[in-house]
């Protein structure tokens, strides 16, 4: 791909990796597309979709208690980020369901619970019901769920187009997975401050009306998918029809909120 297709792409200083598609086939990649990367948070849509395969095999349920004394709390709250708990603790802060509190405790907390349904350990878990089905062959979910995973940008590609056109996931589950879930909650996007509503679903964030956003200004409001602090992000618009995944080398910073929308309209406008 030529720099003057994605022009935004030349704000980065440092080694990323791009790759765009569209109806089950690679359209654009660009950069170290076979590099592994840290995928921070956008482990999270990984963990989620592990999760909801148990739930489709009636293993876990979406209204299961949460468990470790969070009162009211289901495995629904845990992956719309709406328990009530902190951030990086278990400390409730409000009741479930009345605030989004984008939590990673409350994604490790699923983990643990998703260990104890199925028994089996969750990155083994992860493993034998994603990403070897799909053939991420670089991905690995060495610890945390919420956000220790990495792998290539050609092999978290894959796993965009699994959420276009789910093959792992029955289609009702899919759809309502990437939908908002109690949508009317407000709450604070890390890096992009309040939002009023803050729209996610299970394990996955919903672009809604959203401003500042890290997608792009054309990008619909169905689009759906997830940013990292590691300077990576994955989105699936299904109006466009359009998925794109971005890594790099360097945390999230000025330079990701000043390229990432217009890289990503420039995606969207590529032929």
């Amino acid at each position: 791909m030529t720099s003057d297709a994605l022009p935004a792409l030349g704000l980065f200083d440092f080694p990323t990796a791009l790759v765009v598609t569209e109806g089950g086939r690679i359209i654009a990649e660009a950069g170290g597309v076979d590099t592994v990367f840290p995928f921070a948070s956008v482990t999270k849509p990984i963990v989620a979709w592990a999760a909801l395969i148990a739930v489709e095999r009636g293993m876990l349920g979406l209204d299961d208690p949460a468990g470790e004394g969070l009162d009211g709390a289901t495995i629904r709250h845990l992956l719309a980020h709406a328990s009530g708990i902190a951030p990086d603790s278990g400390e409730p802060l409000t009741e479930p369901g009345t605030r989004r509190i984008y939590s990673n405790r409350g994604i490790e907390i699923l983990g643990r619970r998703l260990t104890e349904a199925t028994a089996t350990n969750l990155e083994a878990w992860v493993e034998t019901t994603v990403l070897e089905p799909l053939g991420m062959a670089s991905v690995l979910i060495p610890g945390s769920p919420a956000h220790s995973g990495q792998g290539s940008a050609r092999d978290l590609s894959i796993f965009a187009r699994e959420l276009a056109a789910p093959r792992l996931l029955g289609a009702g589950l899919a759809e309502r997975a990437c939908a908002p879930v109690y949508p009317g909650l407000a709450g604070v996007l890390p890096g992009y401050g309040k939002q009023n509503p803050n729209l996610f679903g299970l394990g996955v964030e919903i672009r809604g009306n959203k401003q500042p956003h890290w997608t792009g200004t054309g990008n619909s409001p169905a689009t759906f998918g997830h940013f990292g602090q590691s300077g990576c992000f994955l989105w699936v618009d299904p109006v466009a029809g359009r998925q794109a995944v971005f890594l790099g080398e360097r945390p999230f910073g000025q330079t990701h909120r000043r390229a990432w929308a217009a890289l990503n309209d420039q995606i969207l406008a590529l032929p």
